[in-house]
């Protein structure tokens, strides 16, 4: 029964994904759909994008080996939302013709800041694409005795297959599905398992000491501080995000709809970590990559079982859907269209479009592969992104001043104190790369911009004052 149900759902989700593709005509409609989305949609399809594998398998492994103090990290995730509702999503009325981050740098950075910005766009998308790809393989084996590969494969089909006919419509429809399953389903995990385990002070006296403290055994608190700023910092503005900001009716709409996106992801992760420790109480020997569905396969019934683990997929299709998305559409959007000396038709650049989301989809796959851990996939993903884009593309939405010489100066502060914090000193402290790397793009990037502007305005002298 259980079979029947997931095999069902996901004909279900293909089917729907591909009807809602009818009609899709152009590169704009593909990327950001019709842009009238309401506050409640807007809030369904960010949230369904956002908890993918990482937060949620990912959670439950890490919480499973390291403790609560994981959930803390990944409220920096939360806090990030919540700023970006508050300072960021009002302003997106500026831009009414926008559809990627390329089209946010073009004005201030000129094509090649777009260009730069779409490659990076491409190759962070890919990496977290690849995180759901490999959680999608584990969950086929585990709950349905697949092998990884295949499971990857058949799963990752149906994503690239809706993604790629369907564009952003069909993303959009299909998270909000897929968000009402994992909604309903991964709480009620939660709550199963505590009962099936004796009740929360059972799973509290069967764990290990410093479990539930904060940070822990196995952290500091300068690591933990450093985690909560990858997490803040790492999914800041990622396309697939920025697309949400342009996609809403208007500017109020889509600020609440990422205010209540922010706030339903704090108790969300607490859910998915809570599951990790559940887990430990019930199989201290467990493979940590497997808390989540164990705790499913072994607590729930029959049937309910069935649309739990439906939940579980939902949660790693909603999240790759969209970054396939933002990863096409930044790719012919903020490359391609920019290094052509003459423009492409409305259906040349949808058929690139669909190309380019199958392409990265393969990608992924072979990502995924490479890379064991789902949560370190997605820090991995991150350093190609915060260190070199995210300073230059915050000012340019909170209207700071800006200078080509500026982005290009923090661009490779940001990359080279990443990889040198990182590769050749290995962390040290703690410290993530990715974070030192952002400062760094920070200090240069004022610093230039600064040196520019007060060289503008300096008076300039006439011959006769320069000669006496």
């Amino acid at each position: 029964m259980d079979n029947i149900i997931v095999v069902v759902y996901l004909i279900f989700i293909l089917c729907i994904g591909i009807y809602s593709g009818k009609g899709v005509k152009s590169l704009r409609e593909f990327s950001v759909s019709h842009r009238s989305y309401s506050s409640w949609i807007i809030f369904a399809t960010l949230s369904a994008s956002f908890i993918g594998g990482g937060f949620s398998l990912g959670n439950a492994e890490k919480v499973f080996r390291f403790g609560i103090v994981n959930v803390v990290a990944l409220w920096g995730f939360s806090l990030k939302e919540i700023l970006v509702a508050k300072f960021i999503a009002p302003k997106t009325r500026r831009f009414p013709n926008f559809i990627s981050t390329g089209d946010l740098m073009a004005p201030a950075y000129g094509k090649s800041g777009k260009i730069i910005t779409g490659v990076f766009s491409v190759f962070l998308c890919a990496g977290i694409v690849g995180a759901q790809v490999g959680a999608m393989g584990k969950i086929f084996n585990v709950f349905l005795g697949i092998d990884e590969l295949w499971g990857i494969l058949i799963g990752c089909g149906i994503v690239i297959a809706y993604s790629t006919i369907g564009g952003m419509r069909a993303v959009v429809l299909t998270d909000i599905i897929q968000f009402a399953v994992l909604g309903v389903g991964i709480p009620l995990t939660l709550f199963v398992g505590l009962h099936h385990a004796g009740g929360f002070s059972a799973v509290v006296d069967a764990l290990p000491a410093g479990h539930f403290s904060i940070p822990g055994d196995h952290m500091t608190w300068l690591a933990l501080l450093s985690l909560f700023l990858a997490f803040l910092l790492g999914e800041t503005l990622v396309p697939p995000y920025v697309q949400r900001l342009f996609i809403g009716k208007n500017s109020r709409e889509t600020a609440r709809g990422t205010l209540f996106s922010g706030l339903i992801s704090i108790p969300f992760f607490a859910v998915t970590g809570l599951i990790g420790i559940v887990a430990l109480a019930l199989a201290p020997d467990l493979n940590p990559n497997l808390a989540m569905p164990y705790v499913i396969q072994t607590t729930l019934p029959i049937g309910l079982r069935g649309i739990v683990i439906a939940g579980v997929i939902s949660i790693v299709m909603s999240s790759a859907d969209s970054f396939l998305n933002g990863a096409a559409s930044g790719f012919i959007n903020d490359i391609i269209k920019p290094l052509r000396h003459k423009p492409l038709t409305d259906s040349t650049e949808l058929n690139l479009a669909k190309l380019a989301n199958f392409v990265v989809g393969i990608s992924a796959i072979v990502f995924a592969i490479s890379i064991e851990s789902i949560l370190d996939i997605l820090l991995y993903a991150y350093n190609f992104w915060a260190p070199i884009i995210l300073v230059p593309l915050a000012a340019v939405l909170l209207e700071f001043k800006t200078t080509k010489a500026g982005f290009y100066a923090g661009a490779f502060a940001g990359i080279c104190g990443t990889l040198f914090w990182k590769q050749l000193l290995g962390s040290p402290a703690g410290i993530d790369g990715l974070v030192i790397g952002v400062l760094c793009n920070l200090i240069c990037f004022v610093i230039v911009n600064n040196s520019v502007y007060e060289k503008l305005d300096e008076p300039k002298l006439c011959p006769e004052e320069s000669n006496s």
